[in-house]
């Protein structure tokens, strides 16, 4: 079964749900809160964001009714799976005092039990993010908190039929379609689910929800819809040789022009799914007799963030914004030997003043390739 697709009937969905809590998951899924869809706990296909869609430009985000009533027809919000395997806010440790002559200090590095969690609706963008953040968190030196979660967590993820504005997940070799990680893929049809278990476990999942085979037909029928998809994007970003031009172009004039309309707020680390940067913090009591340490998330936008003895490394918008598009897009592969960058576009949804990444890098990009071949050109001339 695993690789193979299969028909689910739409009314199943609330038996997935079901059977998931069942299994002792929180079943995180996509629902509307605050004029968004966003990831939250659910406990039922109704509180899913049926027949909404979302509207997403350079600093502008809407919610739409749709046409039909599709469980997941819009694409991505404000979180990712990010929140709930690195929370924006956690506490590492505390020390109390216990008045013992010899120890003096009890250590407490227990945190709360990790949650058993099932993602539903994750697209192939954060699926890819998911993979990235398993090289920062879950690798030789592993986060605990993370591993836990993540070694538990079941993905029910759903392929995207209807790119969004800002979307560019074909252009990072990202989506539209699921391909790994997942352990079992939706496509969503008008009047069913094609389902696809990329695991063991994903299999076991759709045995329960008693599939039949798709036959050619919806084969065929999905292939075209990601087909489609793909050639839709609402963005693009020409990936060619753009490391080597970022890194080789610190000191370009556009850097400049960005600057002056960047706010530094931070928007795009905190929307991003594949930033991990993080700052931690002491705290104790007015008595003095207990201390915590937390870490939250911090941003290499915030001027404090390149604080070392002797005062800022970063300490203009222009650099900070540089150092950030140039570790997302170029520094990344070779610390990870691949880009920090999945094509999701949240990062140019969620810019108050609408700040484009594409199109900021293809600025760059085009304006050295345009240098170089009139180079070239002066060169042969010269002969």
């Amino acid at each position: 079964m695993v690789g193979n697709l299969y028909i689910i009937e739409k009314a199943r969905l609330d038996d997935l749900i079901r059977l998931l809590r069942e299994d002792g998951c929180r079943v995180v899924g996509p629902t509307i809160r605050d004029g968004a869809i966003v990831f939250d706990e659910i406990a039922s296909a109704e509180q899913l964001p049926r027949g909404w869609t979302d509207v997403q430009e350079a600093g502008h985000y809407r919610l739409e009714r749709r046409t039909d009533d599709a469980y997941f027809g819009y694409v991505v919000g404000p979180y990712s799976c990010k929140r709930y395997l690195f929370p924006p806010r956690q506490r590492l440790f505390s020390i109390t005092r216990n008045g013992r002559p010899l120890s003096g200090f009890d250590v407490d590095v227990t945190s709360a039990s990790p949650p058993r969690i099932a993602f539903l609706g994750v697209r192939a963008c954060d699926l890819a993010a998911l993979e990235i953040q398993d090289r920062v968190f879950n690798a030789e030196y592993a986060d605990p908190y993370y591993r836990d979660v993540r070694r538990s967590a079941v993905l029910i993820a759903v392929n995207c039929s209807e790119p969004g504005g800002t979307c560019f997940c074909s252009s990072m070799q990202t989506g539209p379609r699921c391909t790994r990680l997942f352990d079992l893929a939706l496509t969503e049809l008008p009047a069913a689910f094609a389902a696809e278990a990329g695991t063991e476990r994903g299999r076991a999942l759709l045995e329960r929800l008693s599939p039949q085979p798709a036959d050619r037909n919806v084969q065929h029928l999905v292939e075209l819809m990601l087909e489609s998809a793909a050639e839709h994007m609402g963005r693009a970003l020409d990936t060619r040789e753009l490391p080597e031009i970022l890194l080789q172009n610190p000191e370009h004039p556009h850097w400049n022009r960005v600057a002056e309309r960047c706010l530094a707020c931070a928007n795009c680390t905190l929307s991003c799914p594949t930033c991990f940067c993080s700052n931690v913090e002491d705290s104790t009591d007015l008595g003095g007799s207990r201390a915590e340490r937390w870490r939250s998330w911090g941003s290499c936008f915030t001027l404090e963030f390149s604080y070392h003895t002797g005062g800022f490394s970063r300490s203009s918008v222009r650099a900070r914004y540089r150092q950030w598009l140039t570790h997302k897009l170029a520094g990344w592969h070779e610390q990870f030997g691949m880009s920090g960058c999945v094509g999701c576009g949240r990062c140019i949804t969620w810019c108050p003043v609408g700040i484009d990444v594409t199109k900021e890098a293809t600025t760059i990009a085009d304006d050295v390739r345009r240098a170089d071949v009139a180079e070239r050109g002066a060169r042969e001339r010269s002969r």
